[in-house]
């Protein structure tokens, strides 16, 4: 079974808009989270640079002591999903 790295960033973006629209989300994560967003929309670099850098920033914010335990297993949730993306 191939990995269609569209498919998994697609989903993740959908995870994000989630995140974004959840009230009990700081204004610090919300702005990480949203700077993760354009990074997997910029199609500038390849699908597993984008997941990298975006993996990066996750890891950055998912120590943060401010986030809700459910947006926290969610960040995990998206770094695992972006993980599958493989290195071109």
């Amino acid at each position: 079974m191939s990995v269609n790295p569209d498919e998994i960033i697609g989903g993740c973006i959908e995870i994000l808009e989630r995140i974004l629209s959840d009230d009990s989300v700081p204004r610090n994560i919300r702005r990480v989270i949203e700077n993760i967003k354009m990074i997997l929309l910029k199609k500038d670099n390849s699908s597993s640079v984008r997941a990298a850098m975006a993996i990066s920033k996750l890891d950055e914010i998912s120590n943060d002591p401010n986030m809700p335990i459910h947006i926290r297993t969610m960040v995990w949730n998206l770094a695992g999903q972006l993980e599958r993306i493989p290195v071109d």
